[in-house]
């Protein structure tokens, strides 16, 4: 979640003279926050979009999809993550650097219309794998029924369309106002404060998306984690279960990892987030200095500065996964040296070559663990 972190602060009369924008006033009273929007972001933008793309090209190639429905959900959040690091890569530019990227009537309505689809879409994905992960593990004979590439695909789709339809709502709330020259929160969706519209919604929707969502992965990695715990104490069902392919260590640590990453991350950000009205803004009315010696404002500059530096460090979610793959996967790690070595490229040709012969191989079994014909292809290529 990514809310821009002074929509409720009203700069005018005296210190709207004065400051005609939030970014300076912001940049004035509260430079920690505005500095760590400008340098911590970029740094995950390189990390993600490098990050990302391999995790793509990996999850979703042939050889880790096939028979692999988790895959399935972790190339969609590939995607997912690269549009949203590239939206507020123009996120940024516009309100930290003063470039006017979606200040129009229609840019402004689709930018954030589609700035909050890959954010509730990255959350959704999260679920979608880790409710899969729960039943491989704890009903492993619905593995096979459930557990297919193409209901993961149905699943990612679906999931599509439900980001869309509450990232509409975002088309309403903001609009292009012509006084400002700026894209603002519309006057219908804000009036009333507390009891508005976009106050309600933002605290429903994000509430439902960046709170319940993460907590209720957490419950089914408890429950998974529960499962693993018994199943292990027993060395017989732990043997049967691995035969029956619904317990994967390796595959389980990934997408365990992967929820737990955006358990931290996401629900510290919208914790944070949700404690802007308890901050409220001092006098519109007092000259600079005033500013600095009151109380009031000083509070909400010290909450603004470490919320903004608390949700630019939690945006790591969205371009680190790469990292917790290649730490907790050893056929994705296989797979990245496999791309980007010279070696690796002389091995997809190989592996094309077969493929046309009619000698079909896949990196993974339906159970995640590697294939006979994997091995025999990795022995003679590698």
């Amino acid at each position: 979640m990514d809310h821009n972190a002074t929509g409720s602060i009203n700069v005018s009369n005296f210190v709207g003279h004065r400051y005609p924008t939030r970014m300076a006033f912001l940049e004035e009273f509260a430079p920690i926050g505005s500095q760590a929007e400008k340098v911590i972001p970029p740094i995950w933008y390189v990390i993600g979009f490098i990050g990302n793309l391999l995790s793509c090209i990996i999850w979703l190639g042939q050889r880790m999809r096939r028979n692999n429905s988790s895959a399935v959900y972790l190339g969609a959040l590939a995607i997912s993550d690269i549009l949203f690091l590239f939206l507020h890569l123009l996120y940024i530019l516009h309100v930290a650097w003063g470039y006017d990227i979606y200040n129009d009537h229609v840019t402004c309505e689709i930018f954030h219309f589609m700035f909050y689809v890959p954010q509730y879409l990255s959350t959704f994905l999260v679920l979608g794998f880790t409710v899969e992960r729960y039943i491989a593990v704890c009903h492993p004979f619905l593995k096979e029924r459930i557990c297919t590439v193409r209901l993961a695909i149905v699943a990612v789709i679906l999931l599509n369309f439900l980001s869309m339809a509450l990232s509409s709502v975002q088309s309403y709330i903001w609009t292009y106002i012509e006084d400002f020259k700026s894209c603002e929160i519309r006057s219908s969706a804000s009036a009333g404060d507390e009891n508005s519209f976009w106050n309600i919604w933002s605290w429903a929707s994000d509430g439902f998306a960046f709170g319940f969502v993460p907590l209720l992965v957490l419950v089914f990695n408890v429950l998974v984690l529960k499962e693993i715990f018994k199943i292990s104490k027993n060395d017989v069902l732990k043997r049967q279960q691995n035969r029956k392919g619904g317990n994967n260590t390796a595959s389980t640590v990934t997408l365990l990892s992967v929820s737990f990453f955006l358990i931290i991350t996401q629900v510290t950000a919208t914790i944070v987030a949700h404690l802007q009205n308890a901050f409220p803004t001092g006098g519109m009315d007092m000259t600079d200095d005033e500013i600095r010696n009151d109380p009031t404002w000083s509070s909400l500059f010290t909450y603004l500065e470490a919320r903004k530096v608390i949700e630019v460090i939690c945006l790591s979610h969205y371009a680190c996964y790469f990292f917790v793959y290649c730490l907790t996967g050893k056929h994705f790690r296989k797979e990245v040296l496999f791309l980007v070595s010279f070696h690796g490229s002389l091995s997809f040709l190989t592996s094309v070559s077969k493929k046309r012969r009619g000698e079909r191989y896949s990196m993974v079994s339906s159970n995640g663990l590697p294939s006979e014909t994997y091995a025999t292809t990795m022995s003679t290529t590698m």
